[in-house]
């Protein structure tokens, strides 16, 4: 009897085992083949002092033209109009002479430079792939809630497991968006958890057809298998169903720029009572192509998302946001003690708190502008708060952040 046992044991398992051997085989086929999508043939590799590989790879062969609607595209080497006026490269170099706050690179750059003709991409890994809960999904927002400041209802927020403390405008036809931000490394307690500062580009209505433009510095483990600080961008065409990912992840935004990797670590970071580093990111839209352009500190111009990867976002945003966000999993039941900005509240100010300033916006006119009219949001400001203020150095500005679980954040 117990030998006959075996044998129908051994029966039952013996497909099993086959079945998901084959689908292990799939998997790691189907990851592999990503892989070979993602990862262009590189001109040079430099070997950052962080593990990352930054690939050097020619300009006409990035991931964007992998997209149907870029396949015959032409690259705009350079935007026709700057915010500020005419696109002139001297004045942007002077602008970048001028930029009063202390020197702020990337990680990489310790180690070389990519050559002309060429744009500098981080090297997706097989474990970067094998972390996503599929193929399909990774490099995308999952279970994303986008900062809606009319819509705070507190069982919305448990079931988005999203949280945000933010400065915004809405109501009027916005062209782009500037700020400055200093920069963190925020305390992650579930490895899917992230705690990111951005700037949010919107368009369209909160459901199924949003557009969204979004670039900031994010700390997210799952995504990059570390606690670096990190640049990144983000868009999507549909409300994050299935357009749109992080940085280079997927064809899309079109690099120009030689310098700057999109997902590199940022390097030095900011300090509590000590040094504070700060980045600048400009996002705007050019007059005459449509594309919508960024650029990285006051010279790094980085290129663009061509106007047809939108609907909304063709004409201008309905909606400009500033600010943090992070992922609330509730892994042991109370409120997660992921950190947002320096994991401190706003009221313990420059030094300790992070912030935003010099917040504008970009008119009709293509004009910077001061926001009018500005607006604060946050889920709850016992976990994360934000403050506006405004004076003559930094213009309109907040701070904002929190550490999560404390006596008054369960």
């Amino acid at each position: 009897m117990k030998m006959f046992c075996w044998i129908v044991l051994y029966l039952f398992m013996a497909p099993l085992s086959y079945a998901a051997r084959l689908s292990f085989s799939r998997h790691m086929r189907e990851v592999h083949n990503h892989l070979n999508r993602l990862n262009k043939p590189p001109v040079k590799t430099i070997k950052s002092p962080d593990g990352d590989l930054i690939d050097c790879v020619h300009i006409s062969h990035q991931p964007a033209f992998d997209h149907p609607l870029l396949k015959n595209h032409t690259i705009q080497m350079r935007p026709n109009y700057h915010p500020e006026g005419l696109y002139d490269e001297n004045q942007v170099s002077k602008l970048k002479s001028d930029e009063g706050s202390k020197p702020l690179t990337q990680l990489w750059h310790l180690s070389g430079r990519c050559p002309e003709g060429t744009i500098p991409i981080r090297r997706t890994k097989k474990e970067d792939v094998l972390r996503a809960s599929s193929v399909k999904n990774y490099g995308k927002k999952k279970n994303t809630a986008i900062p809606h400041p009319k819509s705070a209802d507190p069982d919305l927020i448990n079931q988005s497991g999203h949280q945000h403390a933010i400065a915004y405008v809405e109501g009027g036809q916005y062209y782009g968006a500037k700020a400055t931000m200093n920069v963190w490394t925020p305390k992650i307690q579930q490895p899917n958890e992230f705690s990111l500062s951005q700037i949010w580009i919107l368009g369209g209505s909160f459901s199924s057809d949003l557009n969204s433009i979004e670039a900031g510095w994010q700390v997210s483990p799952d995504l990059y298998g570390d606690s670096n600080t990190r640049l990144f961008t983000y868009w999507t065409g549909d409300s994050y169903q299935a357009t749109g990912c992080y940085n280079l992840l997927c064809s899309g935004f079109v690099q120009i720029n030689n310098e700057i990797a999109m997902g590199a670590s940022i390097y030095p970071i900011s300090g509590y009572r000590g040094s504070q580093y700060d980045i600048s990111i400009l996002v705007w839209k050019d007059p005459n192509e449509g594309n919508w352009w960024m650029q990285f500190g006051n010279g790094n111009v980085l290129g663009y998302w061509p106007a047809s990867l939108f609907s909304y976002l063709t004409d201008s945003a309905s909606m400009i946001e500033w600010g943090g966000e992070i992922v609330n999993s509730e892994a042991d039941g109370q409120h997660t003690t992921t950190q947002m900005g320096s994991g401190h509240f706003p009221d313990e100010g420059f030094g300790k708190a992070s912030y935003f300033r010099n917040i504008q916006i970009v008119d009709g006119s293509n004009n910077l502008k001061v926001p009018k009219d500005i607006g604060t949001f946050t889920e709850q400001s016992n976990c994360y708060d934000v403050q506006t203020g405004k004076n003559d150095d930094w213009g309109n500005y907040f701070y904002y952040g929190g550490p999560g679980r404390n006596p008054n954040c369960a």
